[in-house]
């Protein structure tokens, strides 16, 4: 099954109010082509679930610049003004999680997992509002998984059936969040033809992906 799509049309899927994942690290490994398809189609409304929100004028700060975004799950805001702003002006709702701990509630999200158990947090205001295990005398917090409606990430290689390859510090977060959406569409820096890609180089299924978009000068 040939999963190359145009830009426009692997986008159809996305309206707004929906949950979005969206790949990378200070906008390294995002897939910007598409994010700035979201921007260009005034997508809003959004709750996204990332690492950060990048800078103003790159990534998923364009989203948060151009008020796109009702929520934000992210480990930190601090290299992007907009979006302290905009928190402290009631105007965006922002959840901070540690960052091993937003990994980790995507993993398991991916996996079917009910959660995970961390100290991360205990004795701090992330406590609050969750429950709180104690294993071998020591305790944890149950940090709940997370899901979205959608993941926009970014690979390297992708043959046409949709399985991926990421490379250097690309590998972030997209991989995990490839497995935790319902929807799944990859930007790739490179397209090759179904059996190019060794198996035992793939780190994503192509069965977890629904569509891929070449596009060279993606960042890796």
């Amino acid at each position: 099954m040939n999963k190359v799509r145009k830009l426009e049309e692997a986008l159809n899927g996305v309206h707004d109010g929906m949950s979005v994942m969206i790949g990378g690290f200070l906008a390294v490994g995002t897939p910007l082509a598409l994010v700035d398809e979201l921007v260009k189609r005034q997508v809003k409304e959004l709750t996204v679930i990332a690492n950060d929100t990048a800078m103003p004028e790159r990534g998923i700060g364009k989203l948060i610049v151009n008020r796109q975004v009702k929520k934000a799950i992210v480990s930190h805001i601090g290299t992007n003004p907009e979006t302290g702003k905009q928190l402290l002006a009631g105007e965006l709702e922002v959840e901070l999680t540690p960052q091993g701990t937003l990994a980790e509630k995507i993993r398991a999200g991916g996996s079917g997992l009910g959660g995970v158990l961390t100290p991360t947090g205990v004795g701090t205001i992330v406590e609050e509002g969750k429950q709180k295990i104690k294993v071998n005398n020591r305790d944890y917090l149950l940090e709940l998984p997370l899901r979205s409606d959608v993941a926009l990430i970014y690979a390297h290689k992708a043959d046409k059936a949709g399985n991926l390859v990421f490379r250097r510090s690309a590998r972030n977060f997209n991989p995990v969040m490839a497995m935790a959406a319902d929807l799944v569409v990859a930007l790739v820096g490179e397209v090759v033809e179904v059996g190019a890609i060794d198996p035992d180089e793939v780190m994503v299924p192509g069965i977890v992906v629904d569509y891929i978009v070449a596009e060279q000068g993606g960042m890796d």
